[in-house]
């Protein structure tokens, strides 16, 4: 389950019960706030997408923490982290780094959401000397954290809307910094529903962000992690992206349309 469904931890054990051989919480953020004012979710059922223009609501780390700590289930938990509105790209760091102390410790791997096209500016992060400030400090955090909890790995989630040269310069960023996987990708701004503006994901972004994880992959190499979002609607689907370079595959918007099904047609059709 890719991030974004489970925005608080809330459902860990119940997504884990469907068959999820892992799942991604959050995208959580070190204050609470409510998002971009509703209606802000939309579903487009002739071509089975959904719009979206939430804004990062959640209730903050600390309550998706502590449903981390109460979780049953052995499944592999990712988090996902941002940063709150109002905190100046500047000073975005601080905001990952304050996320990144918190889940640290009960999480599995931690994803950078810099991605979302619903949070003003967030996107400009992925420029290649802004996304450098960002993952510098945040590398370095997690090296001192690893002495004291053990390694967690550390993924950054893209934008499908990127052209080549960009995921080139985020690609060569990554493999500077050290940093351990890539997720392509977030949704798409490139669309022209009626609701206006704000992110579509589903059946008609599986060309666009397939398109990025084959380059970022001819790119990257063989051995680097990318977990692969966007579009999976079907086991065909799930196996294109296989095709394209990914290493492991997630589902949002599909299991919205097709249901838990989905989930047992992908791992035993």
């Amino acid at each position: 389950m890719a991030a974004g469904l489970d925005k608080n931890g809330d459902f860990i054990d119940s997504l884990a019960a469907m068959g999820f051989g892992f799942i991604e919480i959050g995208t959580v953020t070190p204050q609470s706030q409510k998002g971009n004012t509703k209606p802000r979710l939309f579903r487009d059922k002739s071509s089975k997408a959904i719009v979206n223009r939430m804004g990062f609501n959640n209730k903050g780390v600390e309550y998706l923490v502590s449903k981390l700590k109460k979780r049953r289930s052995a499944i592999p938990v990712g988090v996902s982290i941002g940063k709150n509105f109002d905190t100046p790209n500047n000073k975005a760091h601080e905001d990952y780094i304050f996320c990144l102390d918190k889940v640290f410790e009960f999480a599995d791997y931690i994803a950078l959401n810099i991605s979302s096209p619903n949070t003003k500016g967030l996107r400009d992060l992925q420029a290649k000397k802004e996304l450098e400030d960002l993952i510098k400090p945040v590398k370095e955090r997690q090296l001192e954290l690893t002495k004291e909890y053990g390694y967690r790995p550390l993924f950054l989630k893209i934008s499908p809307d990127n052209n080549e040269e960009s995921i080139e310069d985020i690609c060569e960023t990554l493999l500077s910094y050290s940093i351990d996987g890539l997720i392509c990708t977030n949704t798409t701004v490139n669309h022209n529903h009626i609701s206006g503006l704000g992110g579509l994901s589903g059946k008609p972004l599986m060309g666009p962000s397939t398109e990025t994880l084959r380059i970022a992959r001819k790119f990257l190499g063989d051995e680097f992690l990318i977990i692969a979002s966007g579009g999976v609607m079907s086991k065909e689907d799930y196996l294109k992206k296989i095709d394209a370079g990914a290493d492991l595959v997630q589902i949002y918007t599909g299991f919205i349309y097709e249901g838990p099904k989905l989930i047992d047609d992908i791992l035993n059709k």
